[in-house]
């Protein structure tokens, strides 16, 4: 399974912290996953009672499953050392702060979720990132066309 990466967050918010955690799932879960029917564009992550949830992530419902198939946006809580689930409440208790999944991949049989620390960008922000982009794409146009003589 390619890892799903949630392309959203960084064009929105500026990433200031990083966590890989893990994530408690069910069986038919896992296989839809495995298949690439994972999407976080849409999920956020909250710090309920010491616990971490992943909230609104969508796992698309396994095609073979049967009665015990998975409802595809419940909360799935995320596993984290307690010194980092201290980490992202003291971040998240500042206001404008927020924790976003960046990315799931699989870690041996494990599936893993990068979450980050966030902070929602300003248009102009977004702007001066676009403006930065095509400023590269440029550069690395004339830098190819100058290697190809």
């Amino acid at each position: 399974m390619p890892e799903t990466i949630n392309r959203k967050a960084r064009h929105e918010y500026h990433v200031l912290d990083t966590f890989e955690v893990g994530i408690m799932l069910r069986g038919t879960e896992v296989k839809s996953v495995r298949v690439g029917k994972l999407e976080l564009a849409e999920s956020y992550v909250v710090v309920r009672d010491e616990e971490i949830w992943l909230v609104n992530a969508y796992i698309q419902e396994y095609n073979w499953g049967n009665i015990y198939n998975h409802l595809p946006r419940r909360e799935r809580k995320l596993l984290a050392h307690k010194s980092e689930i201290t980490k992202m409440k003291e971040a998240t208790d500042m206001k404008g702060f927020t924790i976003i999944p960046l990315k799931a991949y699989f870690k041996g049989s494990n599936l893993k979720l990068e979450v980050g620390v966030c902070k929602g960008k300003e248009d102009r922000d977004k702007r001066q990132d676009k403006h930065k982009q095509e400023a590269k794409r440029e550069i690395d146009r004339a830098l190819k066309e100058r290697n190809r003589l």
